[in-house]
């Protein structure tokens, strides 16, 4: 994956540990039939989500729809 543009990365970007698996904000995914993380952006407006999968290291922005 290519780093591609996103305006939000400077502003939006903190440092965060799951504190749960699967559960709220931080360990949520989209693979579940609601979309969990699709409606954590919809519902606070944070416009970036980070893998926390072992082994992944990627970052997706809602708004700029793009992976950085």
């Amino acid at each position: 994956m290519s780093a591609a543009k996103c305006t939000h990365v400077k502003d939006h970007v903190k440092n965060v540990k799951p504190h749960t698996k699967g559960c709220g904000k931080v360990g949520c995914c989209d693979s579940s039939k609601n979309r969990h993380a699709t409606a954590h952006f919809h519902g606070d407006g944070h416009p970036i989500m980070r893998s926390v999968e072992p082994g992944e290291d990627w970052r997706w922005c809602y708004i700029d729809q793009t992976y950085i």
